[in-house]
């Protein structure tokens, strides 16, 4: 309500009232990011499908909005042609209409969703001409690690991907359990501490994507968000040079202080990565669980071993 005094200053109270759904709706207009404004083949199918299942529940609520309105005023009391049918208990006709209408709902729905869920599998691969860039992704806390195997570079908190191109990506998480997504690109995934999880994604127009963790994990949960630079090949390949170029080199041991360090943390290059680190990362993750395990089932069985030898 203050913005609204700020452009109607001399407007009363009810005027602003009035104005406020016109300003809600410019500023709806004018997003160009999220879910809505999909940016890629995954992001544009999504979009679809949610266009499609809104226009579903369109079909069950208009016409009940309606025909609440109409019975209300049928049924009005200055209605003296409304006939009053305290005795009706059944028709044929009304049983159909009720049951019919929402059957073929749930067949639409149903036959959406079968569809939906092959077509965007997350570990199905996008068809394209281009080989896919293969990307490696490890959550932390509160920061995310994007490795390049093929290139062998890895950044912290930005992803670089050639347009046109698919890009299959291989997450696990190196702490808790979190989430990766990217909206206007699709597919929310989950990454787990000692498991491997795929997701085929594909920007097909260059610009600056926001992705982040859709999963909350502490306190820095709200700075746990990394910037999408989609480009074209020499765009990507320029990208790459320069992260060589970079003397900051990742092997386990960086990995480790890095995962250790648990805060948010500014875009970074390594301009050398040690073959094998996601595979590092998915062990280390398991191994302070192990040594919990390992240390409670001494503790437990020390004292059976003593009394037995007593």
């Amino acid at each position: 309500m203050r913005a609204l005094r700020t452009v109607f200053p001399a407007a009363g109270c009810a005027a602003r009232r009035a104005a406020m759904p016109l300003l809600l709706t410019a500023g709806l207009a004018g997003c160009r990011e999220g879910v809505l404004a999909p940016a890629g083949p995954i992001g544009g199918a999504e979009d679809q499908i949610l266009w499609e299942t809104f226009g579903a529940m369109l079909l069950v609520v208009v016409p009940v909005i309606l025909m609440i309105l109409a019975f209300a005023w049928w049924f009005r009391a200055s209605n003296r042609r409304a006939t009053y049918r305290p005795d009706w208990s059944y028709s044929g006709k009304v049983e159909f209409s009720v049951w019919i209408v929402p059957l073929l709902l749930i067949l639409f729905l149903a036959t959406l969703a079968w569809s939906g869920a092959h077509d965007l599998d997350p570990y199905r691969r996008l068809q394209s001409d281009r080989k896919p860039v293969r990307v490696e992704v490890v959550s932390l806390d509160w920061k995310w690690l994007f490795v390049y195997p093929d290139y062998g570079v890895a950044s912290v908190n930005e992803l670089a991907l050639p347009v046109g191109t698919p890009v299959d990506l291989r997450l696990t998480s190196g702490t808790v359990m979190n989430s990766f997504f990217v909206p206007q690109l699709g597919s929310q995934i989950y990454t787990m501490a000692g498991m491997q999880t795929r997701l085929s994604l594909q920007a097909d127009q260059p610009g600056a994507y926001r992705g982040l963790s859709a999963q909350f994990s502490g306190d820095g949960f709200s700075d746990m968000h990394f910037s999408v630079r989609a480009t074209d090949e020499a765009g990507f390949a320029r990208w790459i040079a320069q992260a060589k170029a970079s003397p900051a080199r990742l092997d386990n041991a960086a990995y480790d202080r890095l995962a250790a360090a648990h805060a948010a943390a500014s875009p970074t290059v390594f301009g050398a990565v040690q073959p094998d680190l996601f595979e590092h990362a998915v062990a280390a993750s398991t191994m302070p669980a192990h040594a919990a395990v390992s240390a409670a089932n001494g503790a437990m069985c020390a004292p059976r071993r003593s009394q037995g030898t007593l």
